[in-house]
């Protein structure tokens, strides 16, 4: 049951993967008929949701769009900074809209900030203590690296809510305020879509590992007794 599983996580993250890339280049061909460049779109979402103080920068990449709370800046990436298109608006508003949570305390992504350092702990150690668990056959080095590993999951499971959240913001204000026409919409909204996706396989994929390492753990209990 584990491999059907697994290889049905699989199908699907890679059919995430491809529609992420085969939507943005569509429509990073697909130039958006107000001009409008991902900066512009950004600071459009901003204004239109009272948020200021925040910054947009440049980085480097293919599509390493993102928004960073601790400098209070949303980076995006040549693709997406100055240009026009249709695919822009759609990943620099949604960036934006990680802003706004912020700037509105949107619970999940408070809570997600809280648990990164104690997932990144977590994402170190989890695998180096699971294989010393069944390496010596030790329940509790094994039970102490599946506790750290659901940690992960964890963080996983609460990025879902906030990865959507920020697509509705941002596909909301677009709507809303006209930044693409009526017919350019679905573009964007494709675009996005396909990119939430690929955090649907991530947590499915996290799950399904947790879950079998749960189940070992409960055959190492069954076996000491």
């Amino acid at each position: 049951m584990f491999w059907v599983l697994l290889i049905a996580i699989l199908i699907l993250s890679g059919w995430a993967q491809y529609q992420v890339s085969h939507q943005f280049r569509k429509y990073s061909q697909a130039p958006n008929r107000r001009y409008m460049t991902g900066a512009q779109a950004a600071e459009a979402v901003l204004r239109a949701n009272g948020v200021s103080g925040v910054s947009i920068g440049r980085c480097s990449g293919h599509l390493s769009d993102h928004y960073d709370p601790r400098d209070n800046t949303i980076y995006l990436s040549e693709s997406v900074y100055d240009s026009p298109t249709i695919a822009a608006v759609g990943v620099a508003s949604h960036e934006a809209g990680h802003a706004c949570q912020y700037a509105a305390q949107y619970f999940p992504i408070r809570v997600r900030s809280a648990i990164i350092p104690a997932c990144r702990f977590g994402s170190y150690f989890s695998y180096i203590l699971i294989v010393i668990g069944m390496v010596l056959y030790s329940q509790s080095w094994f039970g102490l690296g599946v506790l750290l590993f659901s940690l992960t999951t964890l963080f996983q499971l609460i990025t879902l809510p906030v990865e959507f959240d920020a697509s509705r913001r941002a596909l909301a204000t677009i709507e809303g305020t006209g930044m693409l026409y009526e017919d350019e919409y679905p573009g964007a909204r494709k675009v996005l879509r396909a990119a939430a996706l690929t955090y649907v396989a991530a947590l499915l994929m996290s799950l399904l590992y947790l879950l079998r390492y749960l189940l070992i753990f409960l055959n190492m209990s069954r076996s000491s007794d």
